[in-house]
């Protein structure tokens, strides 16, 4: 006789958990909302980046948080054996920047509508959506079957089955169902769960200064962060000045990092100019333009609206003739572009974070299997697990490995 397994949630690590235990078990698939993929669809600003065509040394150099624990899971379903299921799913795929995959039509619909034609097409999967899972019942240490209410009667149902695979994500992007319902069942069968927090999320920014810069975008700068004496991150790329602090994709990155409150940022404005290059480079500028104010002598040196900020700072008048600059506050200057300080006040709620940090303790989870080291029957796959990395598509292929395995483990 088939095994019964019940996948909760109908997201990323949910359908692919539910289409590869429904080879040969039956499963039942439930999801809360009305519709399967309701995040996967705002992935990626709606392209969905399903997986980076980067090698091994890639994935797990972008693992941010227990990146060991993925070892058996993605080298049995890596990223290029999840290029082949979609695209053998009918959803052609194209490789862009830093090895990010998306599909070719760039819609996320066509993601998810390979996903539902899988699940469509195998008689052993039952889908129930608006449907929500109240409980997931235990005996002896072993799973027995779920408690669930339907939308429709607000009925109390109970559900027998053999295993549960929970893929309820994380806490980010709430409206989509991601509201830690997972983490409540995985305590009450007594998981521990490491602390949850934002990650890939924009920080916010006490200064005025964010304020008045507020979108403008530079490119190539390097953002390091330090929390007290110890330096948390360091990288070169993007960001983005906002209403509230900073964004962008370097941003995002460097949010995986910060754990505690009191950091500071230091953007070096200029990383291709070693100091004295600098000072050189400004000296020039300040020649060239000697008879004009300051603030339109460093034109070529800044962006417009960057440029009051740093005068500011150096307590410089923007109406001083460039030529009158002394020695001494030149090299000021070139110091603030090197290191130009910004106070961190926290990261922007988790409800507009990409993903949750934290989740399931990774060392009560079998990382081969994904089943619970101490109830048995229950397993996690995706983001509910205490395993996160940055943009790219990274934490998509997290979801994939780690549902493939739970899939598999339960037939």
């Amino acid at each position: 006789m088939a095994k019964k397994i019940v996948v909760i949630g109908a997201g990323a690590a949910g359908m692919m958990a539910a289409i590869t235990a429904g080879k040969t078990a039956d499963v039942l698939l439930i999801e809360k909302n009305d519709r399967v993929g309701k995040k996967l669809f705002i992935t990626g600003k709606g392209r969905c980046n399903v997986t980076n065509a980067g090698d091994a040394d890639v994935f797990f150099n972008s693992v941010v948080t227990n990146s060991k624990f993925m070892y058996s899971s993605f080298y049995s379903f890596d990223n290029n054996m999840v290029m082949d299921f979609l695209e053998k799913a009918s959803c052609p795929l194209k490789v862009e920047r830093g090895g990010r995959v998306f599909p070719v039509s760039d819609h996320s619909s066509d993601v998810i509508g390979a996903f539902k034609m899988l699940i469509n097409r195998n008689h052993n999967i039952k889908l129930l959506t608006d449907s929500k899972v109240l409980q997931i019942k235990c005996e002896d240490g072993q799973v027995t079957g779920v408690v669930i209410q339907e939308k429709e009667n607000k009925k109390n149902r109970e559900i027998d089955c053999d295993a549960v695979i929970v893929a309820t994500g994380g806490m980010s992007y709430p409206l989509t169902g991601s509201t830690g319902d997972g983490y409540k069942w995985a305590e009450k069968c007594g998981h521990t769960i490491k602390e949850l927090s934002p990650s890939l999320v924009p920080f916010e920014i006490e200064e005025k200064c964010c304020r008045d810069m507020m979108g403008l975008s530079l490119k190539n700068v390097d953002l390091h962060i330090k929390c007290g004496k110890k330096k948390i991150f360091d990288e070169q790329g993007e960001m983005l000045f906002t209403h509230f602090g900073i964004s962008g994709p370097t941003v995002l990155s460097a949010s995986c990092h910060l754990k505690g409150e009191g950091c500071r940022l230091m953007l070096d404005l200029k990383p291709a100019l070693e100091s004295e290059k600098l000072e050189a480079r400004i000296l020039r500028d300040l020649e060239q333009y000697q008879n004009r104010s300051m603030e339109n002598a460093l034109v070529d040196l800044l962006p417009r609206s960057m440029i009051p900020v740093v005068l500011r700072r150096l307590d410089i008048s923007p109406e001083m003739q460039a030529n009158s600059l002394t020695k001494q506050k030149r090299r000021t200057l070139v110091e603030l572009l090197k290191a130009f300080p910004i106070d961190i006040t926290g990261k922007r709620p988790v409800s507009e974070a990409i993903i949750t940090s934290g989740g399931v303790k990774v060392s009560e989870i079998d990382p081969k299997t994904m089943e619970s080291k101490l109830v048995t029957g229950l397993y996690f796959a995706g983001e509910i697990i205490d395993c996160d990395a940055y943009t790219g598509g990274f934490n998509l292929q997290i979801a994939w490995a780690t549902a493939y395995a739970a899939g598999m483990a339960v037939r």
